[in-house]
């Protein structure tokens, strides 16, 4: 498998950690979201929207990190579910990572960060009040959920495709100094999985180009 990435992208280190879970080989080709190569044609025709992570495999082009991390968790027989075994369960699961990865990731990433200042004119100061909000709001409703559902993980004792997506989203809220202290239940999950060897090798400073 070539997995198209860039090495801050919370997007993209949710795929490398589920390909790191999954046990599977891949190539990395880094695509840099600063230096604009997501948007060069070459890039384009292979994700029109312009974003990282692009999976191949094969003759099969992937995009959308939740439903890459879904493809590798129903297609690849080795490594550590990424979903529990009921319904109602994996209902949970997927509800905790489309908090992060739809409802907080979005109003957060590069791209309208980079909106913010370029075209409505906001300052720096202004650009990372918007961010911290919108950390502070999500992160607020998924400590609840982990107070009710999560053991040593996200949910249970069992790292699962909600992991996948906190732990990004806390890197990216430690670069912008967001205080944590109000939520005890991320931040233990978060130190758990990053103890897994999974998690740890899907870090962005160990990836090229960081």
């Amino acid at each position: 498998m070539i997995l198209y990435d860039y090495c801050r992208s919370s997007a993209a280190y949710r795929v490398r950690i589920a390909l790191n879970l999954k046990e599977v080989e891949y190539q990395q080709v880094p695509v840099s979201l600063l230096a604009g190569e997501q948007r060069s044609a070459e890039y384009l025709a292979r994700n029109p929207q312009g974003l990282v992570p692009a999976l191949e495999d094969g003759a099969l082009l992937l995009t959308q990190s939740l439903a890459i991390c879904e493809y590798l968790e129903e297609s690849c027989s080795g490594g550590v579910p990424l979903l529990p075994e009921t319904a109602a369960d994996r209902a949970t699961v997927r509800a905790m990572a489309q908090l992060i990865a739809c409802d907080i990731h979005p109003l957060n990433n590069l791209r309208m960060l980079n909106y913010l200042v370029s075209e409505l004119g906001v300052s720096e100061g202004e650009k990372t009040e918007w961010y911290r909000h919108w950390i502070y709001q999500g992160f607020t409703a998924l400590e609840q959920l982990l107070s009710q559902v999560s053991g040593r993980y996200s949910f249970g004792d069992q790292v699962s495709l909600a992991d996948l997506c906190l732990v990004p989203q806390v890197f990216n809220a430690n670069r912008f100094n967001c205080d944590l202290e109000r939520y005890p239940n991320i931040v233990r999950v978060n130190e758990n999985c990053l103890q897994i060897q999974a998690f740890a090798a899907a870090h962005p400073d160990l990836q090229p180009g960081a």
